[in-house]
């Protein structure tokens, strides 16, 4: 029997205790787009540049002499949204104290996409082409004290080299790092507890420090183990001779008696606080957090965290952030990860690159598990200028950057080593999946390795054969008969329909070797344009789509049809109702090929049906009550049983009469709370929502606003599509806008937005002053609505 068991102690970004070790260099960059030759020059004229925050993506950003960052010609087609990428320039003009002089000047960048080239001061730092991994450069040779700096990336989103919306630029954050010349290396925190129980769990770190002085030190390391309350409970110190200009690897081992463990129901997080000294003088001091937690996988048990299976209800996301692009705001990311937990989810497969350093903050304080997947393409390209083109000089890298950036989040369950590639029944691909398989174990061993297979069949065994879990594209069909021809080989959906959640989730219930479901997408996503209407094959007519159109939630955060038709599948006392229009919501594609399921059912939560009076209408309810029963206007339509022999769906015609349609469902004699769709009047009002009515006042933090058009009695009005204004005032800007129509060509970020079924969204970003925003909102014929959101000083 094969069983693999991890049991390990983990952490997230390296933060420094001292205040300037790590500084945010978001701020004061300036921006071109399109060629700028001699940029990187120092004396190059840059005054006419625009002046941005961090994160920045300029593909979001309206096409100039437009109100629309979309283009029926754009290179990027269907695959990018018909969004633009091109070149893109950054300059930043800076300072370096002179007391930081003797001190190591490093620059960090979380993610540049894509084919990033950087100079200092008119001296070349090198180049990095893949858009999402981290990469650093230290500086310090070419820093100068005495006089201003200036440092130039120049940024190539050219061609096609994408099947999905990707953004162009800075589109996370950047750091400067300000060392002494003995400090922990970048990454070079590694914590793992080979043994854990109820009464103790066995810590063992190792602290990778470097000398860039020109003498041999001795350096001592003294770490100490903090509690979630801050209490110390385990510290230990040693040292290490590092000789000149080397670095040196410290480990140390440590007992936390009684651990709380990292679950998804209560994501505990430990902290390791490493102090570094030569000659009893402080040098460096690093804050990790970290979680404890244990995980196994096996054919028999399935998957087990701290000793319990696990089915794992999980999604596959992009990495954009909707009316945002790609701009990877911290509450951008955080609120991805608690829309889908509070959806039913417990993991996320990250498709099909590693994602921000904040996203993976996010969960491992909120309790998500992750699987961190580091490529779409390997030698075999699927776009012209995709990354087949570096992979065979960059994927040892890039490989790297994601283990040692990330290796230490508790969230993170699963290393991925690609997706869909292809000729995987060939052996040479079958060689470069060991090869990648082989170093990523050479670095970290405890957690498991896998990959998005598709075409699954006996050809892909070899393939299959370096993964620890099989990850199967679209084939449950071959779960059973896999099972017994491979009975050890434990499986998961890492893509699967929509339109066949149910089929799906069954084989999961059914089968300990098959531990989970990774649905293609828990979070709707610019790019893949209609893949969830339309589908394939794609062509230029699909414009004005820009939207894929395929997730659970759709790119504002609001849950779609499909989102509560996953809730009937993963939890209890669930019920909801939706209508199938008379007509389809869009055109249809005539030429839609078979495989092509990413669609939902054409389904509304509305009982506004003006001119269809008396014409029958189908009405389902998803649930996991037993029965529900369907009423009009007070009148019983009929109580139907739903559970699994049903897919948890109850199907009725209801003759279309304005009123009150509603749901009730019945576990036994136990009745739910009434589900309505009431006929809403004409529209009278804007009412706005906001998911954080105060936030913090760090140029970063952001307020998502609801807007919804209802009647005089409160109803969402569900066909209106009136365009709506807005203003602000006080310590905020307004940084993104949206409907999720996905047909909509409407600006991002101009002060105007279409309702769509009667909502839009407006993206509140804080300034650095604390104090009042006012956001106001009015439409035409409309009394116009303020709210208020407090900013303040963190």
């Amino acid at each position: 029997m094969r069983c693999l068991l991890i049991v390990f102690l983990v952490c997230s970004c390296c933060i420094s205790v001292k205040a300037q070790r790590v500084q945010s260099f978001d701020d004061n960059w300036l921006f071109w787009r399109g060629a700028a030759q001699g940029a990187e020059d120092t004396l190059f004229k840059d005054t006419d540049w625009r002046k941005v925050s961090l994160p920045h993506d300029w593909s979001i950003e309206d096409l100039p002499g437009t109100q629309s960052p979309f283009s029926k010609g754009a290179l990027s087609q269907v695959s990018g949204g018909f969004t633009t990428g091109g070149t893109g320039w950054y300059r930043k003009h800076f300072n370096v104290q002179l007391t930081d002089k003797g001190k190591r000047i490093v620059i960090q960048f979380d993610g540049v996409y894509m084919n990033a080239q950087l100079w200092i001061n008119g001296k070349k730092l090198g180049k990095h082409p893949y858009g999402y991994t981290s990469f650093w450069y230290d500086i310090t040779p070419y820093v100068r004290y005495d006089r201003e700096n200036i440092l130039t990336v120049k940024v190539r989103n050219e061609g096609e080299n994408s099947r999905w919306y990707a953004g162009s630029g800075i589109y996370r954050h950047v750091w400067m790092n300000v060392l002494e010349p003995v400090h922990v290396a970048q990454w070079g925190t590694f914590i793992t507890t080979p043994d854990v129980n109820k009464q103790r769990a066995t810590v063992n770190i190792t602290t990778r420090v470097n000398n860039n002085t020109a003498t041999a030190v001795t350096a001592t390391l003294l770490t100490r183990v903090l509690d979630a309350k801050g209490k110390i409970v385990a510290a230990n110190k040693g040292q290490q001779l590092i000789g000149a200009g080397k670095d040196s690897a410290l480990q140390q081992s440590f007992i936390v008696p009684s651990p709380l463990l990292w679950d998804l129901t209560s994501p505990v997080l430990y902290t390791a606080v490493s102090y570094v000294y030569v000659d009893n003088v402080l040098k460096d001091s690093v804050t990790t957090p970290f979680g404890i937690r244990t995980i196994t996988a096996d054919a028999q048990n399935g998957f087990q965290l701290n000793g319990k299976t696990i089915k794992l209800k999980g999604g596959c996301v992009h990495h954009d952030n909707g009316p945002l692009g790609a701009k990877a705001y911290d509450r951008a990311e955080e609120r991805k990860v608690e829309l889908l937990k509070s959806s039913g989810y417990n993991a996320i497969r990250c498709s099909h690159n590693p994602p921000s350093p904040a996203f993976l903050d996010a969960c491992d304080r909120l309790g998500m598990l992750v699987i961190d997947e580091a490529f779409d393409i390997w030698n075999d390209g699927k776009n012209p200028e995709d990354y087949h083109l570096y992979f065979e000089e960059w994927w040892q890298r890039d490989i790297e950057s994601m283990l040692y950036r990330d290796r230490n989040h508790p969230a993170i369950v699963m290393w991925s080593t690609g997706n869909e590639i292809p000729h995987r029944e060939k052996p040479e691909v079958a060689k470069v999946a060991r090869m990648l398989r082989d170093h990523i174990r050479s670095i970290d061993i405890t957690r498991f390795i896998t990959c998005g297979v598709n075409g699954i069949a006996p050809d892909k065994d070899a393939f299959l054969s370096t993964l620890d879990i099989a990850g199967y594209n679209y084939a449950r069909t071959q779960y059973v008969k896999d099972h017994e021809r491979v009975p050890q080989r434990v499986m998961m959906a890492t893509e699967s329909f929509a339109i066949e959640a149910a089929d799906y989730w069954m084989e999961v219930v059914d089968h300990p070797w098959v531990i989970g479901d990774f649905v293609w997408t828990a979070f709707d996503y610019i790019g893949e344009a209609s893949i969830g209407w339309l589908g394939y094959p794609q062509q230029q007519s699909f414009y004005p789509w820009n939207l894929a159109y395929c997730g659970d939630i759709d790119v504002c955060g609001w849950k779609r049809p499909q989102s509560y038709y996953r809730d009937a599948l993963w939890m209890p006392e669930q019920l909801s109702l939706f209508v199938k229009p008379p007509v389809p919501s869009f055109d249809t594609n005539t030429h839609k090929i078979e495989w092509s399921q990413w669609e939902w059912h054409d389904a509304r939560d509305s009982w506004n049906w003006e001119g269809y009076e008396g014409k029958p209408l189908d009405v389902t309810a998803y649930t996991s009550y037993e029965e529900a029963e369907l009423f009009l206007n007070g009148k019983s339509l009929g109580r139907k049983k739903a559970g699994r022999e049903n897919k948890f769906m109850v199907v009725w015609q209801a003759p279309y009469s304005p009123g009150k349609l509603s749901v009730i469902g019945y576990n036994g004699k136990k009745k739910s709370k009434e589900v309505v769709l009431q006929t809403a009047g004409k529209t009278t009002a804007i009412k706005l929502s906001a998911d954080r009515q105060q936030v913090h006042a760090d140029g970063q933090d952001l307020s998502y606003v609801t807007i919804t058009l209802t009647d005089a009695d409160g109803n969402i009005s569900p066909d209106a599509a009136r365009l709506l204004q807005f203003s602000i005032s006080g310590p905020g800007t307004i940084v993104g806008v949206g409907n999720a129509n996905p047909m909509s060509t409407e600006s991002c970020q101009q002060l105007q937005r279409k309702a769509w079924r009667g909502k839009c969204q407006v993206i509140v970003k804080a300034d650095k002053q604390a104090g009042d925003i006012h956001l106001t909102v009015q439409g035409a014929g409309l009394p116009a609505t303020t709210m208020k959101i407090i900013a303040t000083a963190k």
